[in-house]
């Protein structure tokens, strides 16, 4: 009998499955699914989480699965539309200025000269809406732009233009699909998150962090693999400023393969705390309940 094929949804879903898989993901359905219905609705997708537990990873998984290009708009305090739109190329201005001053040209037509495609520097949104492929588009940790950006987001979002005050309004060529990621540094705005599909990654389990580590550090030695994650469960579980994620693992991992460790001990953890821990305090508070932290992941805190 004929084996029944998968429907198109089907396939597309079990591709992006794979895709999730290679690059690392144990994924449990959450998360191919919500890609999956981000791309057929042609919806935002909003990924919150505890940073370094891959959210960013989503975004190129994405792309790869539409066989597109990645733009990405990294967020910070102050980003301005300037920077998430466009920049004249006053350099180049100033330059053509200065070529064609002596020669008798009319002033409005140099104007709309310069202030053509010919000198715009295009950023990350207006790139993505003026692609002539459908992109998308990684607005990554939205929330540490300010409010006021996320506003001027949710004007480019609803209408898909945007208005130079020299050249008029450009409207998309094709709708990006967009990745909206977030730390909850502070609260996003209820009409942004209306306007998204939305996911939350949290810290994996003991099992899920122990099946990605194999994956992106194949070679560990099984008992390691087991230690590693261990402890990493025993210290997210601890008050730290800076709460190591999936990547702090995987660095950490690396590092120890690289090292020729096959199993933890007292020493190797003090030698290696700066690989999973990024802040002075969490170092002293995590070597002064170092031996407990051992004991806890069942190994032994004497050295050797």
């Amino acid at each position: 009998m004929k084996k029944a094929s998968l429907p198109a949804e089907g396939q597309e879903l079990t591709q992006i499955k794979t895709m999730l898989q290679e690059q690392g993901y144990i994924d449990d359905g959450a998360i191919a699914m919500s890609v999956f219905l981000a791309m057929k609705l042609e919806k935002p997708l909003l990924v919150e989480g505890p940073a370094g537990v891959g959210k960013t990873e989503i975004a190129k998984v994405m792309a790869k699965a539409m066989k597109t290009e990645l733009i990405r708009l990294q967020c910070y305090e102050g980003l301005d539309s300037t920077h998430a739109l466009y920049e004249w190329n006053y350099q180049h201005q100033l330059l053509y200025l200065k070529m064609h001053e002596n020669k008798g040209q009319d002033v409005k037509e140099l104007e709309e000269t310069i202030f053509s495609d010919k000198f715009l520097l295009k950023r990350p949104v207006l790139n993505a809406i003026t692609h002539s492929d459908k992109v998308v588009l990684l607005i990554d940790e939205i929330d540490r732009a300010d409010e006021e950006f996320e506003s001027f987001l949710l004007e480019v979002l609803s209408d898909w233009q945007i208005t130079i005050p020299e050249i008029g309004t450009i409207k998309a060529r094709n709708k990006p699909q967009i990745i909206l990621t977030g730390n909850r540094t502070r609260e996003l705005s209820e009409a942004l998150r209306r306007r998204c599909l939305y996911l939350w990654i949290d810290y994996p389990t003991f099992e899920k962090e122990l099946a990605i580590v194999k994956v992106k550090v194949p070679e560990i030695d099984r008992q390691l693999g087991v230690q590693i994650c261990g402890f990493m469960k025993e210290l997210r579980d601890m008050k730290l400023e800076k709460t190591p994620g999936i990547s702090e693992t995987i660095d950490w991992a690396r590092a120890l393969v690289s090292m020729h460790v096959t199993h933890l001990n007292k020493q190797v953890v003090e030698d290696t705390l700066g690989v999973i821990l990024k802040d002075w305090q969490d170092m002293r508070h995590t070597q002064d309940s170092l031996s407990e932290l051992l004991e806890r992941t069942g190994v032994t805190s004497r050295i050797g």
